[in-house]
C-alpha cells in the first residue's frame, strides 16, 4: 500500500473526529515510522489548540486506527500542533495566513534575484503566493518555485528605554561612618 492510500484512509478517519471537536486538520505525513497529525483551531480562532486539545485527540484516534488498522506494519502515531512558526506546504496552508509575516528560501535565485525572502504574505492562490517586501516591491511566485515557506512569529514590541534599574543603596564604608 503507498503513502497516499494510507493518509488518504488515516485523513478520512481523523476528519469526524475532528470535526466533532471543532479543529481543523493542519497537515498529514507518514514518514520514516511516524505517523504525524497537525491539528489547529479554525481560522480566525482566538485562541490555539492547547495539550487538552492534543491529549483528547490522540486518544480517539489511536483507538479508531486500532480498530481500522489502516497503516501497514509498526508506527508511531504524532499528534501536534503547527506552533507559532508554521510549515507552509500547501496552498491552503498560505491562504490560511495572509497578512502574516513570512520567510521564503526558493530553489533557485533566477535573475538577480536573492534565494531567501522575508515580507508580508499578501495573497495565495492555488497556484502561486504573493509577497510585500520591506522595500514596498511585492513579488508572486509560484508554489513550484518555493522550496521552503513558514511564518515568522514576531515578538511582541521592545521595552521602553528609561531610566537603568534602581540601584540598591550601598551600605557605608567604615570611613564614611567616621
Amino acid at each position: 500500500m503507498s503513502d497516499s492510500t494510507t493518509l488518504a484512509r488515516v485523513s478520512r478517519l481523523v476528519a469526524p473526529i475532528l470535526a466533532d471537536l471543532h479543529l481543523d486538520l493542519y497537515d498529514l505525513e507518514f514518514r520514516g515510522g511516524t505517523l504525524r497529525v497537525t491539528i489547529d483551531t479554525p481560522s480566525g480562532s482566538e485562541s490555539g489548540v492547547n495539550l487538552e486539545n492534543i491529549a483528547l485527540v490522540t486518544r480517539l484516534l489511536s483507538r479508531e486506527l486500532d480498530h481500522e488498522d489502516p497503516v501497514p506494519g509498526h508506527y508511531t502515531l504524532e499528534v501536534t500542533s503547527p506552533g507559532l512558526e508554521r510549515q507552509l506546504r500547501t496552498p491552503g496552508h498560505f491562504q490560511r495566513e495572509i497578512g502574516k509575516t513570512v520567510a521564503l528560501r526558493l530553489r533557485d535565485i533566477g535573475e538577480g534575484g536573492e534565494r531567501r525572502i522575508q515580507g508580508t504574505l499578501v495573497a495565495a492562490s492555488e497556484s502561486d503566493a504573493t509577497v510585500a517586501l520591506d522595500d514596498g516591491t511585492e513579488r508572486t511566485l509560484s508554489y513550484a518555485h518555493i522550496d521552503r515557506a513558514r511564518t515568522v512569529f514576531t515578538w511582541g514590541p521592545s521595552p521602553k528605554p528609561g531610566k537603568s534599574p534602581t540601584k540598591r543603596p550601598s551600605t557605608p564604608s567604615s570611613k564614611e561612618l567616621s
